[in-house]
């Protein structure tokens, strides 16, 4: 019913920017929740910013004031802006969205984002 497509990560260095995609195929269902998640290597996946199809958005500390987050919900696509990187933001970032009046939480196959120093 859904499917998500990752798109934008690279290589990039310390301040330097990317913006990462997330292209849904949806069908018989609207997206409540958007969300982008990262994973560095040996550490847990986290909440990096989350948007609702009201609106509302919120970001983890981490990347507040550096990255923002944004959704054009006719297309089903969201966008992470990310500026101002650090080495520690490098993470392979997925993409994840839950369906409205539905438990299950769909995911993107990620994008490897790298931040040189």
């Amino acid at each position: 019913q859904v499917q998500l497509v990752e798109s934008g990560g690279g290589l990039v260095q310390a301040g330097g920017s990317l913006r990462l995609s997330c292209a849904a195929e949806v069908s018989g269902a609207v997206l409540d929740i958007m969300a982008w998640y990262r994973q560095a290597p040996g550490k847990k996946r986290e909440l990096v910013a989350i948007a609702t199809i009201g609106g509302s958005t919120d970001y983890a500390d981490s990347v507040k004031g550096r990255f923002t987050i944004s959704r054009d919900n006719d297309k089903n696509t969201m966008y992470l802006q990310m500026s101002s990187l650090k080495p520690e933001d490098t993470a392979v970032y997925y993409c994840h969205a839950r369906p409205k009046y539905s438990p299950i939480n769909y995911w993107g196959q990620g994008t490897q984002v790298t931040v040189s120093s």
